[in-house]
């Protein structure tokens, strides 16, 4: 089908974002949870849905639904009431979810996403709500039986309903990549998408251009990367125009997206609101976010990546590749403002971490909380550059060895290797009335204007010296020497 077909039509895509807290115990009881503990080990009575058990609210959970909708400019609810979702699922033990229906915590909200042509878009945030997640089926363990770990059942999660504001797949994945970025700053939500505690449903319609009416919506489920969300959404909305164009009706229903194949198959038909049968949760009472609450949370929230990339470019004149690489993770971003406690090189201090240290960490495959060095030693290696005791690529031989001997400092190492640069014009001379002597014919064409051959001079000065001469003095008294001649 050619291109001028797909033109004729327009994308409409929203997505729930469904985010697993990272509290220690689950959202209505005591139960605690560990992703990969042995299947049924992390329940309870209560978290089984056994008769006369009662839930209870979980304020770490509210807290840090708060924090997301702080972080999404969302308004927060100052009253929280409960409902039962209802539907049937083995792996649900009490036959419903207890979830929010019609008074989510936060809603209005929404983040910016920067998209390739660096231009800003913003995607509009319909609500968040709490509510708990199912158990897990396994398919894989027996030949005849699904298997059931109700481990997980009761976790809390957040879902982030976004407003059917993105386009495209690219759209789309520049948005979950935001939204793990803020989860992840928060520490509300460890982001990780194949362990299932950051999962996305795609809600994918098409209309024609210009036209007030949207398409009928198709959910897109069981997508377990961020890059494959964009392949299914992309391989969705072609299967759409084609249906369309085909004479064909579009059917609401959920799909799952082969990642094998890159394409989209049918799961069951899409159930509506009436089918859940909401209704008040009749066991937890209505809970107030006071105010009070709501600006103590605000107190603790750490500086999100919109204002540290601010700060990184306007405050510290760091260009945006540099900005956008640090601000990536949290961690990188911290270690970076420590290792400024102790200099005031910033860009310096950014080049070593995205260079030499970031490098490091990936051979080793550590985390920045893992790395032997602390950022007031790094500040070190950047104080002995810019003193001029240590050359750039001495400054290398020292790292190296200093995460060898992290106990050390930059300094004894540099002395110890002896790469502290000589500075003390008189014995720079003596290196240099050295090579100078032994070129004699390059000497004479240098003086017939062949003035590229200061770089050999200087270059044969630094072997002489062993890497020790300070480059800057070197060059100067090598010119001065030559011009004598």
């Amino acid at each position: 089908m050619s291109e001028s077909i797909y033109d004729k039509y327009e994308t409409v895509i929203g997505l729930e974002v469904h985010t697993q807290m990272l509290t220690k115990t689950k959202a209505y009881c005591a139960d605690e949870y560990e992703y990969g503990a042995m299947p049924n080990t992390q329940v309870s009575p209560i978290s089984l849905g056994h008769p006369g058990t009662l839930p209870k609210h979980n304020i770490e959970v509210v807290k840090y639904a708060v924090k997301m909708g702080i972080a999404c400019n969302c308004t927060i609810a100052e009253w929280q009431h409960y409902a039962r979702k209802n539907y049937f699922y083995a792996d649900l033990p009490k036959g419903y979810q207890i979830t929010q229906d019609k008074t989510p915590i936060c809603t209005n909200g929404f983040i910016e996403i920067i998209l390739k042509d660096k231009e800003p878009k913003r995607i509009g945030i319909t609500r968040i709500h709490m509510e708990e997640d199912a158990g897990k089926s396994m398919h894989d363990q027996d030949v005849y039986n699904t298997l059931i770990d109700l481990n997980r059942a009761g976790v809390p999660l957040i879902e982030i309903v976004s407003e059917p504001d993105m386009k495209n797949g690219e759209e789309a994945y520049q948005y979950l990549i935001e939204i793990k970025q803020l989860v992840k700053y928060l520490d509300i939500c460890d982001g990780n998408m194949e362990e299932g505690s950051l999962r996305c449903d795609a809600n994918i319609s098409v209309m024609l251009k210009g036209s007030k009416v949207f398409g009928t919506k198709v959910e897109v489920k069981n997508m377990n990367s961020f890059r494959n969300v964009q392949k299914a959404i992309d391989y969705e909305v072609k299967r759409q125009i084609d249906a369309i164009e085909a004479g064909e009706n579009i059917v609401m229903e959920t799909r799952s997206f082969d990642a094998q194949k890159g394409a989209t198959f049918t799961l069951r038909s899409k159930e509506g609101a009436a089918d859940y049968r909401y209704f008040p949760e009749p066991d937890l009472p209505p809970l107030r976010v006071t105010q009070a609450f709501i600006d103590n949370v605000k107190q603790q929230m750490p500086q999100l990546p919109k204002a540290l990339f601010e700060k990184y470019t306007k405050q510290f004149g760091l260009n945006e590749y540099d900005a956008n690489v640090l601000i990536e993770s949290k961690e990188i971003a911290s270690y970076f403002e420590q290792v400024l406690n102790y200099t005031k090189n910033t860009k310096a201090a950014a080049n070593w971490i995205m260079t030499s240290v970031k490098a490091y960490l990936n051979e080793q495959a550590l985390t920045i909380e893992e790395f032997l060095l602390k950022p007031n030693q790094i500040a070190e290696i950047i104080h002995l550059i810019d003193s001029g005791k240590v050359s750039n690529s001495a400054a290398q031989k020292v790292f190296s060895s200093l995460i060898e001997n992290p106990n050390s400092t930059a300094e004894s190492i540099a002395l110890t290797l002896n790469l502290v640069q000589e500075s003390d014009s008189n014995e720079l001379q003596k290196w240099i009335d050295e090579v100078i002597a032994s070129n004699p014919i390059k000497v004479a064409e240098y003086k017939a204007g062949k003035q590229s051959l200061l770089g050999m001079f200087m270059g044969d000065v630094m072997k002489l010296s062993k890497g020790k001469a300070d480059p800057k003095i070197t060059n100067k008294l090598v010119k001065e020497t030559l011009d004598k001649q």
